[in-house]
Parts: structure tokens; C-alpha cells; sequence
């Protein structure tokens, strides 16, 4: 927070007239303000505070009102600080609705603005807005000069946190179960968030659960979901799937999990970098969109589902604006992930011949330029089905950490699939065939290997007896024509660029060594013939 202490004063010495604070932390940024002004190593020249709002008028440091004259009418604050003749700083907290043309005397408050500017930079006042929203006049853009507050720093959290646990350290119903790595995680989880959102987050799940521990993240998490779900843009997607969830994939779930461990302090200090993303190309229903809420669940970050349509707005500069604020919120609750599902639809105008005057050229250039360029841990996860239709700018490196091409599963794979969507639904793999089943099911995805385990339970609900055995599965494979087979041509294009292009996401053939960690599917598969 030092920085924008620095930046703030270093304005303000330098006599801006007009400074505009974007942030909805009203305490926080006078606080910030306050301690500038008493530091001597920052504000040499000392400089009284006052302190405007449309309920209180124009008061001073001490509350006590300024003048005679009721100053809560914007016009009469904007009178009352041309009188003040020393050097000060007034804040005015939102006072950007006054300034809009839908406000009766915004004309007038404009103007008396203008003719401020000269008075503050001759006497040394400066004017401080302070609001959650950004709106500047257009003729006042050339005197006003805008200022992002920043979230809390990671020391400000832990600041939160230990005043909590010192708090509640000496009640005998409270246990606080926290080692330093249970603090730093409950630390990471809570950037995104403002201080006053923080503190709740925490204070609630110890009233809540009458303890603090690791399991907290999950409470967290919830206060981001709301700040996710007022954007009107991004979706907060719950991500209830686990890697034990996904048939397959061996070399993508493996990757994955290494790139967790890449968002932690021991990581910064060893200089390894936040991991950018992943890019996933290929084959529809296999398993694509399901390692995003995978990937997800097993890091305990938000997932944040991006639908680059909602984006694109009617008015001139709009989209540009919505794909700013949806990156903003991305940041602001990171560390997440953000989901960006079938990019190549949302972007299909960015390649030429769109017939939006640009639009979604722009809008593009915005995303890559922020892939590129970002500093938050934002993991970005997009997929693909069609490689025709992608910009080649977001195949480059730099932009994503790795591209992979999701195919058909293999013969094992799809055992495994099998064994899994089974398993959901309380029958026991074991009972089945997997073997034949495998056999008939050649070219299936795994979204249609879902399929023809719900179709076979469609038909073992109609049976005498209710009881799914392995003839169900085999005819309802029987009876289902794969995609791959009506558009083979179009996939052994998509496998000839992926062999180029692309990591397989599944394990190759002859790596049979089993993972520590996998789920009770692979290890099921890995008992058969295939």
C-alpha cells in the first residue's frame, strides 16, 4: 500500500488540482489519506483535511461543520472551498452522481469546478473524489487525474486475520487450529476481497463452526461468489467435480496438479512465476469443460465461467468497457480460475470478415493484451473445438503455459469413464462387463459413454426386476451412432494440426505405471483386459 501512499502524495506536491479515487473502501482511503498527511517524510508542507459528503456538508478533521452556510448542496461545498485560503485536502465522497447530465444543476457544479482549478493550484488545495465509480466530464478530463486503490496487500489480510485469532485466543469455545501454511492459504483465499469483506468472511465461520482451520477457505470462497455474481458478466460456476470425476487425461491431470503448487509463497521466493493458463483443443464430450471444474475443486479457487457473449453490448465502446470490468473482477478475486468455454465462438469476429466495425477485434486485442501482461494469479483454462476459427495471436507462448488436444479415449479410458459414471450412480463396476462393453463402444466420447449408461438405465427402470446388467450397456452402445463416425473427416484434421501443435492430454500408450493419487476408476481399468 506504500505505493499508492507514495503516488498520492507525490501528486499532490506536485499540484494536481483534482484527484480521483477509485474505490469503494470510503475508510480505508481516508485512512490512507490521514496517515500521508501527518507523515512528515511524505507531506513536509502541513495541509488541514476536510471531508464532504451530501448527509453531512463540508466538515473538518474534527467533524465540526465548515462556516455558517448548510453546504450539503454540492454547489454550496464546491462555494465554501473557494473561501478556504490555506493549503488543504478536501475530500469529497460520491460526488460523481452530481456531475452527470441527468442531475438538475449538473451544468452549474461542472462550471463552478472549471473555475476552481485555477484557485486550488494557486492557493495548494487539492480536491480528493472518492467513489466506486469513475465518471469524469468531458470537460473536466483534462483537470482530473485518476487513482486505483489498491485491495489490501497480502500483509494487511494477515494483519486482519491475527487481530481475529488475538481476539478469541483467551474463549474457551473458539479453537483455532492453524499452523503457517493453514494461515498463508486462509491469506491467499481472501485477496480479492476488501478489508471490511475479509474480516466478515472470517468472523462468520468462526461464529459459524466455533473454530478456524484450513476448511475455512470454503467461506472465503462464498463472500467471492457474490462479488462474482454482481459483475452481470462472469459466472461463478460451483466446482464440485474432481480429478477422481475425470476419465482419462493422464498427462493433463498430472500437469494440472503440478501447476497448483506454483501458487505458493515457497514458489515466489524459488522465482517460479504465476502459472497463465491452458488452452485445451479437441474432440466435443471429451472431457474438456470437466478439468476446469476439476482443476477448480482440487486448487480451492473460484471458478469464474467467462461467456465472451455477454461481452458485446449495442453502444459504441461498451463491449470495450464489459471486457475491462469482467477483468477487473477476474483480479480482483483471484487467485481463480477463469473459464473460458468454446473460445473460438466468442471470437470468431476477431479473424476478419465480422461485420461489427471492429469490435471484436478490439475486444480481443483487450483480452490477449491482459493474458499477456497480467500480474494476478488468474489461471486461465479455455476450450476449444474448432481450430479453424481461432486467432492465431492466442497460440502463442507467453500467453497460455500449454497447449493440449483432448482426443477420443483410448480402449483403457474408456473402461475407466465406465467405471466411473457407474460408480455415480451406486452400482458397482465390478458387476459389469467392462471389457465387452469397451469393445462396442469404439469412437465414443465420454460424454456419449455417459449416455449410454443412463440410456441402459432408462431401460433396466422398465425391466421386471430393475437391475442394470451388462446387455443394457451393450445395446444402448449398439444403438448410438458416435459423432466421430458422421464427422470422421473433420477430426483427422484436427488430429494431423494437434500432432504439431499440442501435448496429448491423455497418457500414452505403454505408460502403465500407476499414479499415487488416482481415482477408483483408473484403478479398476487398469484390472481388465482391453
Amino acid at each position: 500500500m506504500a505505493g499508492f501512499t507514495e503516488d498520492l502524495a507525490v501528486y499532490i506536491k506536485a499540484g494536481y488540482p483534482i484527484l480521483s479515487i477509485v474505490s469503494g473502501e470510503e475508510d480505508r482511503v481516508l485512512e490512507r489519506i490521514e496517515s500521508m498527511r501527518v507523515d512528515t517524510a511524505l507531506m513536509a508542507k502541513p495541509r488541514e483535511l476536510f471531508v464532504w459528503s451530501i448527509s453531512r456538508g463540508l466538515v473538518n478533521s474534527a467533524g465540526q461543520p465548515v462556516g455558517k452556510d448548510d453546504t450539503r448542496r454540492p454547489e454550496a461545498a464546491l462555494v465554501a472551498v473557494a473561501r478556504l485560503e490555506q493549503s488543504a485536502l478536501i475530500v469529497f465522497k460520491d460526488f460523481h452522481p452530481y456531475m452527470r447530465e441527468g442531475f438538475q444543476t449538473s451544468s452549474l457544479i461542472v462550471r463552478q469546478i472549471r473555475d476552481l482549478v485555477g484557485d486550488l493550484k494557486r492557493t495548494g488545495k487539492t480536491l480528493l473524489w472518492v467513489s466506486p465509480v469513475l465518471h469524469i466530464p468531458p470537460e473536466l478530463e483534462k483537470d482530473v487525474t485518476v487513482i486505483d486503490m489498491p485491495l489490501p496487500a497480502e500483509s494487511e489480510y494477515r494483519g486482519v486475520l491475527d487481530e481475529l485469532i488475538a481476539g478469541v485466543k483467551d474463549n474457551p469455545r473458539v479453537v483455532i487450529d492453524l499452523d503457517d501454511d493453514g494461515k498463508d492459504e486462509l491469506i491467499k483465499a481472501c485477496q480479492g476481497l476488501t478489508k471490511d469483506e475479509a474480516e466478515n468472511a472470517l468472523a462468520r465461520t468462526i461464529v459459524s463452526r466455533g473454530r478456524l482451520d484450513g476448511e475455512d477457505v470454503r467461506a472465503i470462497l462464498s463472500e467471492k461468489e457474490q462479488i462474482i455474481r454482481k459483475s452481470g458478466i462472469l459466472e461463478y460456476t460451483a466446482a464440485v467435480e474432481t480429478f477422481d470425476h475425470v476419465g482419462g487425461l493422464g498427462n493433463l491431470k498430472r500437469w494440472l496438479k503440478r501447476r497448483n503448487e506454483a501458487f505458493s509463497q515457497k514458489a515466489r521466493d524459488f522465482g517460479l512465476p504465476h502459472p497463465r493458463g491452458v488452452l485445451l483443443v479437441g474432440v466435443p464430450g471429451c472431457g474438456k469443460s470437466l478439468c476446469a471444474k476439476a482443476v477448480a475443486a482440487a486448487w480451492r479457487k473460484p471458478l469464474l465461467k467467462f461467456d465472451l457473449g455477454r461481452v458485446f453490448a449495442g453502444l459504441v465502446g461498451e463491449s470495450e468497457a464489459n471486457m475491462r470490468k469482467a477483468l477487473t473482477v477476474a483480479e480482483g478475486v483471484a487467485p481463480a480460475i477463469l473459464w473460458i468455454d468454446e473460445v473460438e465462438k466468442g471470437l470468431s469476429g476477431a479473424t476478419g470478415g465480422g461485420g461489427d466495425s471492429g469490435v471484436s477485434t478490439r475486444v480481443f486485442g483487450n483480452l490477449l493484451t491482459w493474458m499477456e501482461e497480467k500480474q494476478k494469479p488468474v489461471f486461465v483454462v479455455a476450450t476449444a473445438n474448432d481450430i479453424s476459427r481461432l486467432p492465431p495471436e492466442l497460440l502463442r507462448k507467453g500467453r497460455l503455459d500449454q497447449i493440449f488436444f483432448v482426443d477420443l479415449p483410448t480402449p483403457r479410458e474408456r473402461a475407466e469413464i465406465l467405471a466411473i459414471h457407474l460408480a455415480r450412480r451406486q452400482r458397482d463396476p465390478s458387476d459389469f462387463d467392462l471389457a465387452a462393453i469397451v469393445r462396442v463402444t469404439d469412437e465414443f466420447s465420454g460424454a456419449e459413454l455417459e449416455q449410454i449408461v443412463v440410456e441402459a438405465l432408462f431401460e433396466a427402470f422398465e425391466s421386471p426386476d430393475r437391475r442394470l446388467v451388462t446387455d443394457h450397456l451393450v445395446r444402448a452402445a449398439q444403438q448410438t451412432v458416435p459423432l466421430a463416425r458422421s464427422r470422421g473427416a473433420q477430426f483427422e484434421e484436427l488430429r494431423r494440426w494437434a500432432a504439431e501443435a499440442c501435448l496429448p492430454a491423455a497418457q500414452p500408450l505403454g505408460a502403465d505405471k500407476p499414479e499415487e493419487d488416482e481415482g477408483p476408476g483408473a484403478r479398476r481399468a487398469r484390472l481388465i483386459e482391453v
